[in-house]
């Protein structure tokens, strides 16, 4: 035998243009390094398996390509699925390959090393599709469909499992691994076109709300919405589609009243890409969004076209095919109120509490330090404030975990692999200390692959979003107020670079030295520095 399975599955990946797995090595998992040595696949090394997901995660939303992790079979399995359920609730592509036990010993119940019933049966219910290769000539066809996921439908995990005898198994009879051709993204019939043509022409007061989904036609929102003179609503991990200075753009969440009155006076609304998730639109759970208006909706998936808001015109389409056929068919229209009713919708912003406030005005002075930054956010105190009101700068420049399957531990290892990704722009990680001590072992994994994440960290000795929540509720306050490490010493015994902000007129100055070192640096803030930023607002 010249080359086995696991060898081969190297160069398929390759020629799929995978550049960067996320995996820690077992027993188990041994032959899918056995070809990476001479590969151009850069391999990255978590402490734990969750971290391999979220790193794949914050890699693929900054590079649109899939996360790629190799991961061991039961408890490997077992600790990446908290990492996979955040992919599939946000429509993240993530292609996670692991082991199996070998035929003859897979679901016997013998209690072979890391033997667990029906794997494959507990991770499907989290991916697009899971599949177990039973032949080595079934993985390029396995490989193949699950790229025309991540290229042509709803990107989603999928998962791909190959028994340890089958990973062994000679490959030698394949073909030269080749890429399946490149899917066209699926357009909008052109009988919906006219009409949703029809309906916009005539639109006296149009908006347009954009999700994930759409991201991808940053460029064609903005000419729609000038064409249209219609505000754009960005759901959070749209925003930035349009730049945070421009006159149509609505950064202010869906589920604020202001931005409600506007959806709401629309006479005919565009949604493009967005799934209308309750995070965004009802997350105080008022049940009181509605689109009284016209409503054409656009979604690659047509179950989500019948879930939450009625669309007189649903398109099954890519959000950029159907922005572009849009713009080949609308007449343009004069300005009229379009920025007024955007900047009417902002104004809420001013409706907000204090500490929100001065929350923002922190993120504003940080995104204006560092124009190009993305940032990755926990679940924190910035990060909601952030989600509430945040206007990033460019696309994909803004996401974290609060939003849907709201994980915590996610902020420093998806900042990681967004870094990897990021072709050296600065990346800015929003932790608290209570969320950093899920993945405080991620700390080490960063500074090993070299990557500039700086990490906003907010050190207020616990859970201090749910301990304000227990007593708004006049529920005691228990176990919040927990045991919190020297986070400084910790973060310089793993090689970050550790400073604390003193006050808040020293943010930008320190950010830029920060990011001209280029290396991990963890940047400690108190509460102190956030009453600044409140009193300022």
């Amino acid at each position: 035998m010249t080359v086995s399975t696991g060898q081969y599955l190297t160069t398929l990946l390759q020629a799929y243009g995978v550049d960067h797995v996320f995996g820690i090595p077992g027993i188990h998992t041994v032959e899918l390094y056995r070809g990476l040595e001479n590969s151009q696949i850069r391999h990255i090394t978590p402490r734990h398996e969750q971290g391999a997901g979220f790193m794949a995660d914050g890699y693929a939303r900054v590079t649109g390509k899939p996360g790629v992790c190799f991961i061991i079979s039961g408890p490997g399995m077992m600790n990446i699925l908290t990492a996979m359920g955040q992919a599939y609730a946000d429509s993240v592509p993530m292609l996670v390959i692991s082991t199996v036990n070998a035929h003859g010993r897979m679901d016997s119940g013998d209690g072979w090393l890391h033997e667990m019933p029906d794997q494959r049966g507990v991770v499907e219910n989290l991916t697009a599709f899971s599949r177990t290769i039973h032949r080595p000539e079934d993985l390029p066809a396995a490989m193949a469909q699950a790229f025309a996921v991540f290229e042509g439908a709803r990107p989603r995990p999928v998962h791909i499992e190959l028994p340890i005898n089958v990973l062994r198994a000679s490959a030698d009879h394949l073909a030269p691994p080749v890429r399946a051709p490149v899917l066209a993204r699926p357009a909008p019939a052109h009988s919906a076109i006219q009409a949703a043509r029809d309906l916009l022409s005539e639109a006296a007061r149009p908006v347009i709300l954009v999700g994930g989904g759409a991201v991808k036609a940053a460029a064609e929102v903005k000419q729609l919405a000038e064409r249209l003179d219609a505000p754009v609503v960005m759901t959070v991990n749209a925003r930035g589609m349009l730049d945070h200075a421009h006159p149509l753009s609505v950064s202010l969440s869906a589920s604020m009243p202001k931005t409600r009155a506007l959806i709401a006076d629309a006479d005919v609304v565009l949604a493009l890409g967005t799934e209308f998730g309750i995070t965004d639109y009802d997350n105080w759970e008022t049940g009181q969004f509605s689109i009284p208006g016209q409503l054409i909706r656009a979604d690659l998936d047509p179950q989500q076209i019948r879930r939450g808001a009625v669309a007189e015109i649903g398109l099954v389409a890519d959000a950029l095919e159907t922005a572009q056929a849009l713009l080949a068919v609308l007449p343009a229209k004069a300005a009229r109120d379009g920025a007024a009713r955007a900047g009417k919708a902002m104004e809420g912003r001013d409706d907000l509490s204090a500490t929100m406030r001065g929350d923002l005005a922190m993120l504003d002075a940080m995104r204006d330090a560092l124009p190009s930054a993305i940032f990755v956010g926990d679940s924190t105190q910035l990060v909601y404030a952030g989600n509430t009101a945040f206007a990033a700068a460019t696309p994909s420049s803004y996401f974290n975990s609060a939003t849907g399957f709201g994980t915590l531990g996610y902020g420093l290892p998806a900042a990681t692999g967004a870094a990897l990704g990021s072709s050296g722009r600065p990346v800015i990680a929003l932790v608290g200390d209570g969320g950093l001590q899920f993945s405080l072992a991620e700390l080490a994994s960063t500074v090993e692959a070299d990557v500039p994440v700086i990490m906003m960290l907010h050190d207020n000795s616990g859970y201090g979003e749910i301990k304000s929540y227990m007593q708004s509720k006049g529920i005691a306050p228990l176990g919040v107020d927990i045991l919190t490490p020297d986070l400084a010493v910790m973060a310089k015994a793993s090689g970050w670079t550790v400073k604390r902000l003193e006050n808040g007129d020293d943010l930008t100055k320190t950010l830029r030295e920060l990011a001209q070192a280029a290396r991990p640096a963890m940047l400690i803030f108190g509460d102190d520095v956030r009453q600044a930023f409140q009193r300022a607002a």
